[in-house]
């Protein structure tokens, strides 16, 4: 029988060569989200600059979200 360092070393090259068609599609995607999250942080940064908050990402003042309060029911 197989012993426990066996069945993981089976278990990695089973995983491996199963991810090898979806690997090039990972990475595409994760190029993708990279550059959206750095031109979103690029975005930030300049609406900061043009609005005089000292050019930080984050406004000065905290934020407040108005919404609705609801009861929460905890009878089980």
């Amino acid at each position: 029988m197989f012993g426990i360092g066996e069945l993981t070393i089976l278990l990695l090259v089973i995983v491996a060569v199963l991810a090898v068609k979806r690997l090039p599609d990972l990475v595409r995607s994760a190029g993708k989200a990279a550059r959206i999250l750095k031109s979103e942080k690029r975005a930030l940064k300049d609406k900061g600059k043009s609005e005089g908050e000292g050019g930080g990402p984050f406004p000065s003042a905290p934020r407040v979200i108005r919404g609705e309060t609801t009861e929460r029911d905890t009878t089980p």
